[in-house]
């Protein structure tokens, strides 16, 4: 179940809602004047959610100090349309 709470509960309610964003394992949204205005998670969840970009990142990291090959920024993105959309087909 998704999670939604007034910004003010992070000053008012902090020990509630760092109990429940630990506990259940799942983001807290935060809403300002009826608008989400930002998430909350753990580090445990944040770290899962960019553990697999920051080592493609280290990867292609690797990769640019052993060649001289480089990209226009129109091919890297033209390149990763293709693949979206052609994954969109299957």
């Amino acid at each position: 179940m998704i999670n939604i709470r007034p910004v003010s509960d992070l000053r008012n309610k902090f020990p509630e809602i760092e109990e429940t964003v630990i506990e259940s394992n799942s983001p807290v949204f935060l809403t300002k004047n009826g608008y989400g205005t930002m998430v909350l998670m753990s580090i445990e969840q944040y770290t899962a959610l960019t553990e697999d970009i920051e080592q493609k990142l280290d990867e292609a990291d690797a990769v640019a100090e052993n060649t001289s090959v480089r990209y226009s920024a129109s091919e890297v993105f033209g390149r990763a349309r293709k693949k979206i959309n052609g994954a969109k087909k299957v």
